[in-house]
């Protein structure tokens, strides 16, 4: 059987006029093409209550963390700062809730921009809240001016990890961030680094566990980039031994 594989979903807070004003629960479709091209089965979690994280995760393959609003500095107890954008409360709980199942089931994460913020915040990590005000030694565009199909800048990877098995010493990737992984998690360790210094992919410290976690989008630059499908691949492979 093809792995199902759970996409953590986002919800439409402003009205858009072709919905007529309803809130619509979506994911990307490039994370459904990709999950669909590696032969697994996506299902999209709306966003509900934690208490029903514990159902939703036994029943999947996988889990998939995407991409959208700013984690609430709350999580890892600071105050939001001038440069934050919107945060979505409702989202971060339901969210850390179904994390906190992932790693207690031993489900397979792959995270992906956000899902790499939330994913080390949820486990006891921080921040940094804004890229331009808060790191000092930013050099490159986090916040790429060019179509997001297309790469802008290089990932450095860790020899002996799983990401440099997969795509090797280093990366072209899309960037369209402005917080970053700041302090990480204890059970966490950094396999990818932006030319300055920035985390730009995790994976578990223990071996228990199965997690990618990048900080990039693959979801927009496939079908074009068969590269970017490899994470999709791999997620889709590393989900079916569970």
């Amino acid at each position: 059987m093809r792995p199902l594989i759970g996409i953590a979903g986002n919800e439409l807070l402003e009205s858009v006029p072709v919905f007529g004003g309803m809130a619509v629960a979506y994911s990307p479709n490039g994370f459904i093409k990709g999950i669909h091209a590696a032969k697994g089965n996506p299902l999209v979690i709306p966003i509900g209550s934690p208490e029903t994280a514990k159902e939703y995760v036994s029943r999947m393959d996988g889990i998939l963390l995407t991409g959208g609003q700013d984690v609430s500095p709350h999580y890892y107890g600071e105050e939001p700062g001038l440069h934050m954008q919107a945060t979505f409360p409702l989202r971060d709980e339901f969210e850390m809730a179904l994390i906190a199942e992932a790693l207690l089931q031993k489900k397979p994460i792959f995270a992906v921009c956000r899902g790499i913020q939330i994913l080390n915040v949820q486990m006891g990590g921080t921040l940094y809240q804004d890229l331009d005000h808060d790191y000092p030694d930013v050099k490159i565009q986090h916040v790429q001016k060019t179509t997001f199909k297309f790469p802008t800048h290089s990932v450095i990877t860790e020899p002996g990890s799983h990401l440099h098995e997969l795509v090797g010493g280093k990366i072209q990737v899309n960037s369209y961030h402005h917080q970053a992984v700041k302090e990480i998690a204890k059970g966490l360790k950094p396999v990818g680094y932006s030319p300055d210094g920035i985390v730009e992919a995790l994976e578990a410290s223990d071996l228990e566990q199965s997690i990618l976690a990048i900080q990039w989008h693959p979801e927009t630059m496939i079908p074009d980039s068969e590269l970017m499908q490899l994470f999709f691949n791999d997620f889709i492979e590393r989900s079916a031994k569970k």
